[in-house]
């Protein structure tokens, strides 16, 4: 899906930054142009900005210290803001989505705000490299598709064994309940978030795994 990308100065509570997002209105547009013709077409979930994702970028800025001098993954990073917040501190930052579309608006933001130490890369967590590593990584709102939870979960599990802490932020949805469920065994501290974002409240659950 090509559409035309946006400067957008977000401000939020002691932090600011510019990020590329995609025309709103086209998106629309475009989604409802190809629901005619595949009913089933899923509606492009990175071209917005997630409660979640706020509340991780949110939470990244008030503890600076999770990911300082570390090198950072972040998976299905959609426009890519907690990494962007982590590049502030982080040694290195991964921003990754299995779409080009999604990595291509990224690399927008990255070349325009000048983050150095940032790399964008097509990454699916179905078919991840052998050799892929990170001290941190970062999650917001993946766990809303139940047919992947199983997946999910294995990628999860491999970077735990690695010795990897995972980051990871979810609006409160019943359905995502179990899978949440079978992560708290390893979860070494949960926070429960408010974010206030285009004039509604959302509860957020993160947990440090």
């Amino acid at each position: 899906m090509s559409v035309s990308l946006q400067l957008q100065h977000l401000v939020r509570p002691g932090y600011s930054i510019d990020l590329f997002i995609p025309d709103p209105q086209e998106v629309q547009d475009h989604y409802l142009q190809q629901k005619q013709v595949h009913a089933g077409v899923p509606f492009p979930h990175w071209t917005k900005l997630w409660p979640a994702g706020l509340a991780m970028a949110d939470f990244i800025h008030q503890h600076p210290e999770l990911v300082q001098d570390k090198n950072v993954l972040e998976l299905a990073a959609g426009l890519g803001l907690p990494g962007f917040v982590a590049a502030r501190y982080a040694k290195a930052i991964c921003c990754s989505d299995y779409l080009q579309e999604a990595v291509d608006a990224m690399t927008r933001t990255v070349q325009h705000v000048q983050l150095s130490n940032v790399t964008c890369q097509v990454l699916d967590w179905n078919f991840l490299p052998e050799d892929l590593t990170a001290d941190i990584l970062l999650l917001s709102d993946i766990n809303y598709d139940p047919d992947q939870f199983d997946q999910l979960y294995q990628v999860l599990q491999r970077f735990l064994q690695q010795g990897a802490t995972i980051l990871l932020t979810t609006p409160q949805r019943l359905m995502a309940k179990p899978f949440i469920e079978k992560l708290l065994p390893f979860c070494k501290q949960q926070y429960e978030m408010t974010v206030f974002y285009q004039q509604q409240y959302t509860s957020i659950s993160l947990l440090l795994l």
